[in-house]
């Protein structure tokens, strides 16, 4: 008896020794509850990153080229086990140690679509007692999975299900919904963001929601677009609120568990290029919101766009950072936005931690518009893109490229950030697509070094007037990159940036070309950078991790320098954010290399890195 109490007692022991711990695992989108993407593993350091070599490859299986899919999904490892989304949003489990399945949940599988279904970032993990649930987010559901079985938890929603649509506060007749980024979890709520387009013909709002995790009930609503009676309903001219859409949550949120708040960042109001028929600074469009976690109401804002016309949407999560600040910890969130701004505010008060000035903007130049006179600016840290679009600012990669810009230049109203609208067509800098976008930013608490990574797309808007009969003022005939003749962007290289931002001192501590066209490289062209899509993670190994630039090619940057210390060219382009984690002794990073973006061939490769 005592040896079988023994024996009993050893096995315990030994399971619970192999219980990872929070650290040595990705258990959250963003790398933690406030999107820090930092972690403290460094088996893999600058000393040996150079012999990082692929560990294996998991196809998906399911990559479709017409149209093309993607993965942007960044994976998480809970508990031993990688939990994913696949080019076709299916949820999937794997062995982190193999990328071997474990089972697959497949939200879609009835569908008779043969389109593409769109993308997702990515799963929740959550947990209570002995339950664990996937939250997983599919076009306009919102399902709870069980983690270790992969069938649906028949006690939540509608069998397992939640349709976002309903219990809205709003008429969704012939309205669609998406939810793009994971929902987070606090306590026993699930909360969801998302929302509907930002076009002229009548979108959905926004709204972000509480859901109690184990029956799917709705626990509390904020309206982003207020109704009467609630804070910011009055920047609303008459009832423009009724009609006007966007105001969504696209680029997901982050959570305070200790203080209890959830901070999201909002996009523009619909119509994203004409605001006459929606007068007013229109709260809560462009703001970084702080939210009570357990009843919605709202804690704090700050908008960093009034009456945005330029869809200039809050892109990322806010990151909640404990910075060093004057020798002192200092809890913030840090919002990254298109225009290129890093805007830093104390946690618990919305108070800027650099300032940030109301600086005077152009007028309106088309009829019916009523621009708001001022923009809130950060003194620091400097922008982490160019702003605006100046006639010295015209590719010059050849003259034939420059040449043709230079023409698309002189038709059209062009100059500094915030350039109003013209129906004869005005050229954005930054673009839709930033500036910095939905990777966000890394934290490293140990160097208090922000790294973001941030593009120069240039975008083109044409109006015209609309149909009497459409039920709005003007119409979109154009809104694309503006690019040379062989499709490079429009402005001056270089077109991509890593960047190290001193939280201490809002200045930048080093600034790196990030990728490069090759066959620009072979004409002798300095080193051009590429625009990306994805962010990138930081660890204690003195290392900056980054994919997503058009050359397909995963980096590891020093933390302390910018400069590369190793890179691998995957078979497509790695449009996603990457994990790092750790799992039978070894360290791992982990890229989901779907391509599909931007004319590159899809693919359904998520690829493991390790020494």
């Amino acid at each position: 008896m005592r040896r079988r109490l023994f024996l009993q007692t050893a096995a315990a022991a030994a399971a619970s020794s192999k219980t990872p711990s929070p650290g040595s695992e990705w258990r959250v989108y963003g790398g933690d509850d406030g999107a820090s993407r930092y972690s403290p593993l460094k088996r893999i350091n600058r000393t040996n990153v150079s012999r990082l070599r692929v560990a294996w490859v998991h196809r998906t299986g399911d990559a479709m080229e017409r149209p093309a899919t993607a993965i942007e999904c960044t994976p998480i490892v809970v508990d031993g086990v990688m939990y994913l989304t696949t080019c076709q949003l299916k949820v999937r489990a794997l062995d982190p140690r193999t990328g071997e399945t474990k089972w697959t949940f497949d939200p879609l599988k009835n569908s008779r679509s043969r389109r593409s279904p769109g993308v997702n970032r990515g799963v929740t993990f959550w947990r209570q007692g002995n339950d664990k649930r996937i939250f997983a987010t599919v076009q306009d559901m919102l399902y709870s999975i069980d983690a270790v079985t992969g069938e649906l938890d028949r006690k939540f929603g509608s069998a397992g299900v939640v349709d976002l649509k309903e219990n809205f506060d709003h008429d969704m007749t012939g309205l669609s919904f998406k939810h793009t980024s994971p929902p987070v979890v606090f306590d026993d709520l699930v909360i969801t963001g998302g929302g509907g387009g930002e076009g002229p013909y009548p979108e959905a709002p926004g709204h972000i929601r509480g859901y109690d995790a184990r029956t799917g009930k709705r626990r509390w609503i904020f309206h982003t677009i207020p109704k009467p009676g609630e804070f910011g309903h009055d920047t609303w001219e008459g009832d423009s609120w009724k009609r006007a859409g966007g105001t969504n949550c696209w680029a997901g949120m982050s959570v305070d568990l200790r203080r209890g708040i959830v901070f999201a960042g909002i996009g523009s109001p619909s119509f994203d290029f004409y605001g006459g028929d929606r007068k007013g600074a229109n709260l809560f469009g462009n703001c970084v919101l702080a939210l009570n976690a357990r009843t919605g109401e709202r804690v704090w804002h700050f908008q960093t766009v009034h009456h945005d016309t330029w869809d200039y949407d809050l892109p990322a999560q806010p990151a909640l950072l404990t910075i060093r600040k004057d020798g002192k910890p200092l809890d913030v969130v840090a919002q990254v936005t298109k225009q290129g701004f890093l805007f830093v505010f104390e946690r618990a008060t919305g108070r800027p931690v650099f300032e940030i000035e109301e600086r005077p903007v152009p007028k309106a130049d088309i009829d019916g518009e009523e621009l708001w006179p001022t923009q809130p600016m950060p003194v620091k840290p400097p922008p982490l893109s160019r702003q605006g679009f100046r006639k010295e600012d015209i590719t010059d990669i050849s003259p034939e490229a420059h040449k043709y810009v230079s023409a698309i230049w002189d038709k059209a109203s062009a100059g500094a950030l915030f350039t109003p609208l013209r129906k004869s067509g005005t050229l954005i800098h930054p673009g839709f697509r930033g500036g910095p976008l939905w990777g966000g930013l890394a934290y490293d608490p140990e160097r208090n070094l922000a790294f973001v990574g941030s593009d120069e797309w240039t975008n083109r808007v044409i109006l015209k007037d609309a149909d009497p009969n459409d039920g709005f003022r003007y119409a979109l005939v154009d809104r694309a990159p503006v690019t040379d003749p062989e499709g490079y962007p429009a402005i001056r290289p270089p077109w991509g940036h890593m960047t190290a931002v001193d939280m201490d001192k809002g200045d930048f501590r080093w600034r790196v070309v990030n990728g490069e066209f090759p066959e620009l490289t072979r004409r002798g062209i300095p080193k051009t950078g590429t625009p990306s899509h994805g962010g990138a993670i930081c660890t204690a190994g003195g290392l900056v991790i980054k994919a997503g630039t058009f050359d397909k090619m995963i980096r590891a940057f020093d933390s302390d320098t910018g400069a590369v210390l190793w890179e691998h060219k995957l078979n497509q382009g790695g449009f996603a954010t990457p994990c790092t984690y750790e799992a039978g002794g070894r360290q791992y990073v982990v890229i989901a290399a779907g391509g599909g973006k931007d004319g590159s061939k899809a693919s359904d490769e998520i690829v493991a890195f390790s020494l």
